[in-house]
């Protein structure tokens, strides 16, 4: 059952958000309506600037938090819709995370139209291939970020590199092409997007490039030998059968998978975890998630003090 906060936001939402965008094709209204929310950052966790694999973007730890040694790492890849949005804006996110016990990196990664497909991918493997270096580590993002994971995933295969232990996806792009049926289905329901103004966004980012190519939809991707996944995605939201193909395909694959869906909560509710309650359940499991994860991929007596 949903709570009386996520109808509440889920209004909120619609009226600051999606009256805002209506019917436009501009990426860059787009952009600014993504930007112009602001959520307060949690207490307690220390952001600071750096830089990754050539990457910039900015680390996130619990202040008091000890040697970077005693916490995991975990690559958080923001969202955006592939054009929009930054590692500042995803603070209480990535703060959360940090509060969970992980010492988490956010990448600014390119953002398109300025710098199309596939330069965020290439960001976002060049990150991998730097924290992979340094031990075991996992992957999480949501929206465009949580398409990215996958491509993460995909790219570490590519490349030789050691995979991600596991990855936590929130409402994830998974299939550019659009034909996921909720994209029609829930275009009136989503308190987000309609189906017009997402799918903008689409040759804003790809410029060309082919929508079947599975770094752009890792739902055309072959999932034998992925790490575990936590999916978690809204009931009204346009993507959510990008979250639920996705899934049913890893899953047939004999990829662990652990698929949430929640009531009414609008796309990114995650963002929300200083008032919505749906948020901080959605964080405090996905951080449980990935440090079993870990524990798994190393072996008794590895894991990290909380």
């Amino acid at each position: 059952m949903a709570s009386l906060r996520a109808h509440l936001y889920d209004l909120a939402i619609r009226l600051a958000v999606k009256r805002r965008l209506g019917s436009t094709l501009d990426v860059f209204a787009i952009r600014r309506a993504f930007e112009g929310a602001r959520f307060p950052a949690p207490s307690g966790v220390a952001f600071t600037p750096g830089a990754v694999g050539g990457v910039t973007g900015e680390w996130a730890q619990a202040e008091g938090a000890g040697a970077k040694g005693e916490r995991p790492t975990l690559l958080y890849l923001h969202g955006g819709g592939f054009i929009a949005c930054s590692a500042q804006l995803y603070r209480p996110v990535t703060g959360r995370f940090a509060q969970r016990g992980f010492r988490v990196f956010t990448p600014d990664y390119r953002l398109a139209p300025e710098h199309p497909f596939p330069a965020a991918v290439e960001d976002c493997a060049a990150v991998w291939a730097a924290l992979a270096q340094a031990g075991p580590a996992v992957v999480a993002g949501d929206s465009a970020g949580g398409t990215l994971a996958l491509t993460t995933i995909i790219e570490a295969r590519r490349l030789g590199l050691n995979p991600p232990a596991a990855a936590a996806l929130f409402s994830p792009a998974t299939d550019l092409i659009g034909r996921s049926a909720s994209f029609r289905t829930n275009g009136r329901r989503d308190a987000m997007f309609r189906p017009e103004s997402l799918m903008r966004l689409v040759p804003a980012y790809l410029a060309g490039a082919d929508p079947a190519d599975p770094r752009a939809s890792p739902i055309e991707a072959d999932f034998e030998g992925f790490p575990p996944l936590l999916i978690h995605v809204g009931a009204r939201e346009i993507l959510r059968d990008d979250s639920l193909r996705l899934a049913e395909k890893a899953r047939e694959a004999g990829v662990p998978v652990e698929l949430a869906v929640f009531p009414v909560v609008a796309h990114a509710w995650q963002l929300a975890e200083s008032f919505l309650p749906e948020a901080r359940r959605s964080l405090d499991e996905a951080a449980i998630f990935l440090r079993r994860a870990l524990q798994a991929d190393s072996g008794p007596g590895t894991e990290a003090a909380a």
